[in-house]
C-alpha cells in the first residue's frame, strides 16, 4: 500500500521542548478525531533545537485537506504554538 508522507522540520526553543512533548498527545488525538486519512506520526528530536515530524496519510488528498484545516482544534493549536520556526516541509510517498 502506498501512503503519502509529510516531512516537516522545525525549531523549538530548548525551554519549550518538554512542553512540545506534552502537547503531542493532544495534537495526535485531534488528528485522529478530525483528520480523515491520518494514519500515524513520528516525532524525532534532532540537534540544535530542531525536530522532524513524519506524518503518514492515506492519500495526497487527505494530506491537502488536513493542511487546509490548519490548527482548527485546541490540541493542534497548542502543539503548533510551540513551534518557533518552520525550517522545511516536504511531501513524499512510502510503500
Amino acid at each position: 500500500m502506498t501512503t503519502t508522507v509529510e516531512i516537516t522540520r522545525f525549531r523549538v526553543s530548548p525551554e519549550h521542548a518538554t512542553d512540545l512533548l506534552a502537547a503531542r498527545d493532544g495534537m495526535i488525538a485531534d488528528f485522529r478525531a478530525d483528520r480523515d486519512g491520518f494514519l500515524d506520526a513520528k516525532l524525532v528530536r534532532l540537534s540544535g533545537g530542531e525536530w522532524l515530524d513524519i506524518v503518514e496519510w492515506r492519500s495526497p488528498a487527505d494530506f491537502a485537506a488536513s493542511r487546509a484545516k490548519g490548527g482548527n482544534l485546541p490540541g493542534i493549536q497548542a502543539f503548533f504554538a510551540l513551534i518557533d520556526e518552520l525550517v522545511s516541509m516536504e511531501e513524499g510517498t512510502s510503500r
